[in-house]
């Protein structure tokens, strides 16, 4: 369960687990006034901003410096902030709705599973007595391997199990034909968040606590030599990272659509059996298969057929008791957290145990849960509002698209098509996945997130007879995040991202404007980034572009990169710009044409000025307060190596700098720190 594929991203708001191209948002309670702004009299916290500093000297520090100044990281997080906040609220909801499900002797079908799920869950006292037995079978399995094929065909059931992989495989659109789906494998088998981690003396110190940790987990489970064992499962991961293709290179979707029979996937990676591989994965003998790394797979291949036996044994009972251990006892559990979580990322200390309990309901039987959040939480006027915006949105881009003066006629018309493509969804599915087959039990954890796990895929597995089923969301309503979808052209916002500080009915609509604007047309805006334009209206990977169009563009897109390669988040750890690249075009685009529908709403009428702010003002306000956050130095420095966002500071602050409404709207002059020359403001939706 830690395979996932990497073809094209989907495009979300924040960071996503999906496999295909999406994007993602906070407030610290509901709104219990629906006539009063949540945040202060019009929508945005003025008590918040920093008067010591200007707008053009540090934008993102001038709207929210006071508020950071007393901003406190809880301790079983690693980053917190306005995101975090309504995550937490959705966390509490789901909380309340998990008790009483647990607690209902007369539940029925769906509720019942759920129920089933969260009390096998919070059943500590059994998970301590049953300590590491949940695991005898599988561990005994990979012990009693006697040939690679065997571990093999292991890792083939690595997505209805706890068995790790060395290439990951999954079921998504087919790039070139979207209505149709196609089962794609890409590289895998690391434990650590990144190849950087391996291969990169920065990150030192955490592989030696990584070797450390393995050696734990292979004692904790009697493994036999459990140091040498681990020191040789983390040379082998070491050689797998070397192999592998880096997050920038996964980024191209022309690279990494590679179609191809099985006998000429054996050809090309000779070495591993992908046919007892790929039959495990009940996938049977399929007549294609989509290689996402291509040049990778010859390598570790070879990597595997060349190690010893007896390591990629230890390997695999590794990242069987890793992946398993947030469902094992305590020492197992408090183990996982201590390194992904404190080493990697900083957190002091682990998240109580309700908390963990609604994420795993809402990764394993999110709709089933989701359908009883959305009929509590969601009220119909705000999927209708949202709607709404969307379509002035939608209208505002097309605009934008018809006066860019960088891009052809022809071009332009085939844009402007793909916009009219464009779908969207709001709130929650028109049709619930239905759970009805799938088996939960109150006094079998590991069983449960085992059968979860089969019964999604059986459910992939399974599409690929059909049609693509367009109505599917790759978010469950109560996830804080939004996301583009390249592969179906949609825009997806569940309902847990519509309240404030991004949504806010009571709030001034410059607030809002530049609150869920912003991220209406940051979605919008990845169909047209460096990833997504490469899609057309239909989802299919096909290029429409003039070539004078399309090498303008990218001379646009250098020119951002290196805007953001050039910010410094910690001492000499840069962002990437190359990484970062979709979501910064995505970032700027989105308030481009959020201002412009804001502008459009007036109709001709000058905004009103609050407390002494203009309408202009308000609206970037209200684009910054959803980025207030801090986050831990180690998290930060995890998230530069693995995460395409950029860093909230810069999420704020690198896309005013090349909107030149944002100079006029605070007066921002060429002696301030942010401040761009005209000719060096990147211009491209």
């Amino acid at each position: 369960m830690r395979v996932p594929v990497r073809g094209v991203a989907a495009a979300a708001l924040l960071a996503s687990s999906a496999i295909v191209p999406a994007i993602a948002l906070a407030a610290s309670s509901a709104h219990a006034d629906a006539a009063r702004p949540q945040f202060g009299a019009w929508g945005f916290d003025l008590a918040g901003r920093d008067l010591s500093t200007t707008p053009g000297a540090d934008f993102f520090q001038y709207a929210n410096g006071s508020y950071l100044k007393t901003l406190v990281i809880p301790s079983d997080r690693a980053r917190y902030g306005s995101f975090d906040a309504l995550t937490e609220l959705s966390a509490q909801r789901l909380h309340d709705l998990l008790e009483a499900a647990a607690g209902k002797a007369s539940a029925t079908g769906e509720e019942a599973k759920v129920g089933a799920f969260y009390r096998a869950y919070m059943d500590e006292a059994r998970i301590e007595a049953l300590d590491a037995r949940p695991l005898a079978g599988d561990l005994a399995a990979i012990a009693g391997a006697t040939d690679r094929t065997t571990l093999a065909m292991q890792m083939g059931r690595g997505n209805a199990s706890f068995f790790g992989g060395l290439f990951g495989v999954g079921i998504i659109n087919d790039f070139k034909a979207p209505d149709h789906y196609a089962i794609y494998l890409g590289q895998a088998g690391l434990g650590m968040p990144d190849r950087d981690y391996y291969l990169k003396s920065e990150f030192a110190p955490q592989k030696a606590k990584y070797e450390a940790y393995v050696a734990q987990t292979l004692k904790a489970v009697n493994w036999p030599d459990a140091d040498e064992a681990a020191k040789a499962v983390v040379a082998f991961e070491t050689a797998v990272a070397d192999a592998s293709w880096s997050k920038v290179e996964q980024r191209d979707p022309v690279k990494g659509y590679n179609p191809m029979a099985p006998a000429e996937l054996a050809a090309l990676a000779p070495g591993f059996p992908w046919g007892p591989y790929l039959a495990a994965a009940d996938l049977g003998d399929p007549a294609k298969v989509v290689v996402a790394e291509k040049s990778a797979f010859p390598k570790l291949a070879a990597l595997y057929a060349a190690t010893p036996l007896n390591t990629l044994k230890a390997w695999q009972a590794f990242t069987l008791v890793d992946d398993a251990a947030p469902y094992l006892s305590k020492r197992f559990a408090d183990a996982n957290f201590e390194f992904h979580k404190k080493t990697l990322s900083g957190q002091p200390a682990q998240k109580p145990r309700w908390k963990r309990a609604a994420e795993i309901l809402d990764a394993q039987v999110g709709e089933a849960v989701g359908k009883v959040y959305v009929a509590k939480y969601f009220p119909p006027e705000s999927k209708a509002k949202m709607e709404a915006l969307i379509g002035d949105l939608r209208i505002a881009l097309a605009a934008r698209i018809g006066k860019l003066e960088w891009m052809s006629p022809a071009t332009k018309a085939k844009a402007l098509e793909k916009l009219s493509k464009l779908s969207v969804k709001v709130g929650y599915p028109a049709t619930w996945r239905d759970y009805g087959s799938l088996s939960l039990n109150a006094e079998d954890l590991y069983g449960d997130v085992m059968r979860a796990s089969a019964f999604e895929w059986a459910r992939q597995v399974k599409r690929l007879a059909g049609p693509v089923d367009r109505g599917e969301w790759g978010m469950t309503p109560q996830t804080v995040n939004a996301y583009y979808n390249p592969l179906q052209n949609e825009i997806v916002f569940p309902a847990a991202i519509l309240q404030p500080p991004f949504f806010d009915p009571a709030a001034d609509p410059a607030v809002n404007y530049g609150g869920v604007g912003g991220v209406i047309g940051h979605e919008m805006t990845h169909g047209f980034d460096d990833q997504g334009r490469q899609f057309d209206g239909t989802g299919a990977l096909a290029d429409w572009w003039a070539p004078e169009d399309a090498a303008k563009f990218v001379a646009q897109t250098k020119r951002l990169g290196a805007q953001y390669s050039a910010f410094e988040p910690l001492p000499g750890a840069h962002v990437n710009g190359d990484l970062t690249m979709g979501e910064n075009i995505a970032d700027l685009g989105g308030l481009l044409i959020a201002l412009d529908a804001y502008h459009v709403s007036l109709k001709g009428k000058p905004a009103p000025v609050l407390d002494a702010v203009t309408g202009d003002q308000r609206f970037f306000l209200g684009a910054a307060q959803v980025w207030r956050s801090a986050i831990r130095d180690d998290d930060q420095r995890r998230r530069l190596s693995v995460d395409p966002h950029s860093p909230a500071h810069f999420r704020s602050n690198g896309p005013v700098r090349n909107i030149d409404a944002w100079y006029a709207a605070f007066g921002v002059k060429p002696t301030d720190a942010s401040f761009l020359p005209p000719d060096q403001r990147v211009r491209i939706w």
